[in-house]
């Protein structure tokens, strides 16, 4: 066998082992986050699994067989088609913040809300239960802002839109997971089925009032330089994703279905050139982002606009009865008004 043939086997080799190696460990993680039963369950189906990989490589290494990779294949195949069966759902025990489902009604330029959330919260075990439905003048939107809620890594934030009227209120929408009672976040769960998607709406006394002075992350507000019917349409977007969710349940995805890919994809339907970037997967740095396709003021310097967003210490001195948006925002100019 002349060198070229003993390097294209090793390639070939090696190729088959990367592969065999990821779909394995896939799959390990896919049993222990979705096979059906208790933890113990699912930890000894995940480990079952990896014993069975390894079994039929270390097989087909020694005898020089190419059969066990192919039982491999089945063994693979079979396990697609059952990751292919679970499906997402509107009927679970979820957690009182993610419990009623959003939806949407237009006529004309009124949007009627149901189930928009105005929770009052002072921990996040304790709080008081509101849902309203609200009526909206879309002839009366004056502004649109990103909100950014930062926990740990400064590449990590969850991003919310922002919808102001001209009567001083405010409706925040936000993508998120849609927890089960009892449950908490997993970033690597996540890529595992295990949380359907939701789209909140909600008051910003809530939604944002919730992670600065109750959960102790970092938020940032970033008025949005959109033209009026900019603004109608990403807002009619929200609720048309909202009615769509209704219809049709979907799971959440660290990567694919999150806080911003979803804005992402209503956003190129108003403007197909919008580039993919991967600061739309590291939120954290969503800001950069809009700066550099206009969808900030270009007057100021995206440094500028970073120190000037934060509002986390106006949020946390916010008193009970106060207006919360009005309080985050002193001092501060809002989408359209002149920099100062």
């Amino acid at each position: 066998m002349n060198k070229l043939s003993l390097m294209l086997r090793w390639v070939l080799g090696a190729l088959a082992a990367m592969v065999v190696f990821l779909s394995g460990a896939w799959g390990a993680l896919a049993l222990c986050y979705q096979l059906p039963g208790g933890p113990l369950v699912r930890v000894l189906g995940s480990a079952a699994w990896a014993l069975l990989v390894v079994s039929l490589v270390t097989l087909a290494i020694r005898r020089h067989s190419l059969w066990p990779l192919a039982g491999y294949g089945l063994a693979m195949l079979a396990l697609l088609v059952w990751w292919w069966s679970i499906r997402p759902s509107h009927d679970r025990v979820w957690a009182d913040d993610v419990a009623r489902l959003l939806g949407g009604r237009v006529h004309g330029n009124h949007v009627t809300l149901t189930n928009v959330r105005d929770f009052d919260w002072r921990s996040d075990s304790d709080y008081d239960v509101r849902w309203e439905t609200r009526d909206y003048d879309l002839d009366h939107l004056v502004s649109a802002d990103a909100i950014l809620s930062y926990w740990g890594s400064r590449a990590i934030a969850h991003a919310m839109i922002s919808f102001g009227f001209d009567d001083g209120r405010h409706v925040v929408f936000s993508v998120e997971i849609r927890k089960k009672r009892g449950e908490a976040f997993s970033e690597i769960g996540g890529f595992f089925k295990q949380f359907e998607m939701v789209l909140v709406a909600a008051d910003e006394h809530d939604i944002v009032r919730v992670r600065t002075n109750v959960r102790g992350e970092d938020d940032y507000l970033y008025p949005l330089d959109l033209q009026p019917a900019t603004m109608r349409t990403l807002f009619l977007s929200y609720v048309e994703a909202a009615n769509q969710l209704h219809r049709r349940p979907a799971f959440y995805n660290t990567i694919t279905s999150n806080c911003t890919t979803l804005v992402y994809r209503m956003a190129r339907q108003m403007d197909p050139g919008l580039p993919m970037d991967i600061r739309l997967l590291l939120t954290g740095y969503l800001p950069g982002y809009l700066y550099d396709n206009g969808v900030l003021d270009r007057r100021l310097s995206l440094e500028a606009w970073t120190r000037r967003a934060r509002i986390t210490q106006r949020a946390r001195a916010t008193r009970p009865g106060e207006d919360f948006s009005q309080a985050i925002r002193a001092g501060e100019p809002t989408s359209g008004e002149p920099l100062r």
